[in-house]
């Protein structure tokens, strides 16, 4: 294909994709509602705690109610349209990939999206405790008024963190499998591993919430083993087959 059919073909794919954003943005729109009711509950926690006039979300201008949908439907508009633009990415790049490629790029995709789904998961589930907790720190006679755009930035921004942090050990994997980094390389580093795991969860937790902070650090703890254990699998069934091919010669 000459560089003129590569950007009309390119052109194509995005224009899908845009699509496809545009449609679950809107269905997102129309379910922004429950959706704000839940990432909210926290407040209405510390409003049943601490009575009607501590805690309350803000909207400080006229237009930021919309600009919290509007937020609300481009998050979860991509994750709606993930399949379909995803895929344009891949019909895009497939043609000039070799057949073990395909086959690695398949194996990477189906499991890092289920695990990065996971990590947004778990940070919903961290979320209300993290931020329970932190106004428990309000002194007396002081008041909790969450600005709506930071409140939800804060939502979001920590579920794509804990999302990304549990893709990273197939990453690990990849690179085993591109020949960059031996398992046994991997798992001589899970000292390291652990302490990273454990200083990332205590920063994305609160300090004084160690339940949160153990069962995130213990997920990622889990999935750096896994990855290794994976990889030395994969060096050992490399290994044999090189010996077969020595042993023929």
């Amino acid at each position: 294909m000459s560089l003129a059919g590569h950007l009309i073909e390119l052109r194509k794919r995005l224009v899908i994709s845009a699509a496809a954003l545009v449609v679950g943005m809107i269905i997102a729109f129309i379910v922004a509602d429950p959706v704000i009711h839940f990432i909210t509950e926290p407040i209405r926690i510390v409003i049943d705690k601490r009575g009607d006039d501590f805690a309350a979300l803000n909207f400080g201008s006229v237009t930021s109610a919309f600009d919290l949908r509007m937020r609300i439907a481009f998050s979860i508009g991509i994750f709606l349209a993930a399949p379909i633009w995803l895929w344009q990415i891949w019909a895009f790049i497939m043609p000039g990939l070799t057949k073990k490629e395909i086959k690695y790029t398949i194996a990477f995709v189906a499991a890092a999206i289920p695990l990065f789904f996971g990590g947004c998961y778990v940070g919903l589930v961290v979320t209300p405790h993290v931020i329970e907790l932190m106004w428990g720190f309000t002194p007396e006679g002081g008041v909790n008024f969450y600005s709506a755009k930071e409140y939800y930035d804060f939502v979001f921004k920590l579920m794509i963190v804990i999302g990304v942090s549990f893709v990273l050990p197939v990453f690990l994997v990849a690179l085993n499998v591109a020949g960059v980094m031996s398992g046994r390389t991997i798992i001589r580093g899970w000292r390291v591993a652990v302490l990273i795991a454990t200083v990332f969860a205590a920063l994305a937790t609160p300090a004084a919430d160690v339940v949160s902070m153990l069962m995130l650090a213990g997920i990622l703890i889990v999935l750096f083993f896994a990855a290794a254990g994976l990889s030395m699998l994969f060096d050992r069934r490399k290994s044999k087959r090189q010996n077969d091919v020595l042993g023929e010669l």
